[in-house]
């Protein structure tokens, strides 16, 4: 019986990775809108109910992709904090870095103010707060703490609250865990869930060239070239901002604690990078990473717990995107976040981002999920994210990878689990990487200790 099945699994034909089109079609679509934005700005601003619809569609799946991955996350951490010294030293470097990132994009966002100078009308800004449902104006820390609790442990997944979701997923993720084995068949079924909001998350995302368009020509109509400098601001921004979080600060940790150069690191990661680069996804890279890792000289125990951990606990690419692209909506609508509110959206984008790695439109989903639950009003204002969010998305990948690679090497010093002779000579050329071992780079990876696979030929998040 296995042999019959692994020769049919042989015979299946591979599927193919179209997303590549999608990203051809939204730059299309952002440049027609700024077209005809220029051209045409009465009409171009009418077109904002498309927009407007997309980010709608986003919305409608915000609390249960934040349900599915904060459960299965719980479940994740669970299984890496069950293997000891390895496994608690990860999770705990990844919290920290995470939140440093995020920290990073609260500063720089605060430095720049890139959406300041849109000053979009009340017509063009949309009504957010419809979006937003049930959201109602806070009555002081009482009333907000009463206001987590939903009135059934199904009806946060329905009513929009995204921090009631959150709570009951935090609540149903730790009762699984708490089950133990009999917990396993409630976890596996949402993971079948999840992978079934993902692909309607999936199939939300071939509109999106539609919505960029709308959104973009309905506010370069208004504003003009203020709009695209706004929008230029941002991307390049976030691409610096990123860069500085690679070669300065990991780069500093990375010599500090490994005596390892992270150009040397990067350097022989090369291919992996291109890879990333042509795709959007640093998924795309994870059996090469583990492969690579492992021929630098990490032992395995520590590569087979850390990097894939790491794609869901680790992704700092996208907390400095979340963080910078919030400060970006809420300077464009002319409504910045205050200081406790951007505090309080650290606070959430820490738990709400994990676990939903290498999905399309998973930074979106948590960005408006953010949005909604500390700014209902402002998330009407993602649909001007979407027009770059595929162009920031390359940085995104680039940097969680190059985040994750960083990773694998100081836990490794940490547990002294690292051949540094080893690491030297694979980083040097002196032993070079046989290519000859990766037969396949688009595979399905196995977790861990996970009854299901992860299709690492994904999408870009």
């Amino acid at each position: 019986m296995a042999s019959g099945s692994a020769t049919a699994d042989q015979a299946a034909p591979a599927r193919r990775d179209r997303t590549h089109w999608l990203y051809i079609a939204v730059i299309v679509a952002v440049v027609l809108g700024i077209v005809v934005g220029f051209v045409f700005p009465d009409f171009a601003v009418g077109l904002k109910w498309l927009g407007t619809a997309f980010v709608g569609l986003i919305r409608m799946l915000i609390a249960p992709i934040i349900f599915c991955t904060i459960v299965l996350g719980i479940g994740a951490l669970r299984k890496a904090a069950s293997v000891g010294r390895i496994g608690g030293l990860a999770l705990a470097y990844f919290l920290i870095m995470t939140t440093v990132a995020l920290a990073i994009g609260l500063v720089v966002g605060n430095i720049l103010h890139p959406g300041a100078g849109l000053e979009l009308s009340d017509e063009l800004r949309g009504q957010g707060a419809d979006l937003a449902g049930t959201a109602e104006e806070s009555g002081g820390t009482v009333d907000f703490l009463l206001g987590l609790i939903p009135t059934t442990l199904l009806s946060a997944l329905t009513d929009g609250s995204v921090l009631q979701a959150l709570l009951v997923a935090l609540l149903v993720g730790f009762a699984i865990q708490a089950m133990g084995k009999t917990g396993e068949p409630l976890l596996r079924g949402i993971g079948h869930l999840q992978r079934l909001v993902f692909r309607i998350l999936a199939m939300v995302m071939w509109v999106a060239p539609i919505g960029a368009f709308g959104a973009i020509a309905a506010v370069v109509g208004e504003t003009g070239l203020d709009a695209l400098k706004s929008l230029a601001v941002i991307m390049i921004g976030f691409y610096a901002t990123c860069a500085i979080f690679v070669f300065v600060i990991l780069g500093l940790i990375l010599r500090m604690v490994a005596q390892v150069n992270i150009f040397s690191l990067l350097k022989y990661l090369g291919r992996e990078f291109l890879l990333i680069l042509s795709t959007s996804s640093s998924e795309t890279a994870l059996p090469r990473l583990i492969a690579k890792m492992e021929h630098a000289g990490v032992s395995q125990p520590v590569v087979g717990i850390v990097v894939p951990t790491g794609y869901s606990f680790n992704l700092d690419g996208t907390a400095i995107y979340l963080t910078m692209a919030s400060l970006f909506i809420a300077d464009a609508l002319g409504d910045p976040l205050s200081i406790n509110e951007q505090l309080g959206l650290l606070a959430f984008m820490i738990i709400a981002s994990k676990g939903a790695a290498g999905v399309t439109g998973a930074g979106l989903a948590t960005l408006a999920g953010g949005l909604s639950a500390h700014r209902p009003e402002l998330l009407d204002g993602v649909g001007l994210i979407v027009g770059i969010d595929r162009f920031m998305s390359e940085a995104r990948a680039l940097t969680n990878f190059a985040g994750n690679a960083v990773a694998t090497v100081l836990v490794a010093t940490w547990t002294h689990e690292l051949d540094r002779e080893q690491l030297s000579a694979a980083l040097s050329g002196e032993s070079p990487f046989d290519e000859a071992k990766m037969i396949d780079d688009h595979a399905e990876v196995r977790m861990p200790d996970d009854d299901t696979s992860k299709d690492v030929a994904g999408a870009p998040r």
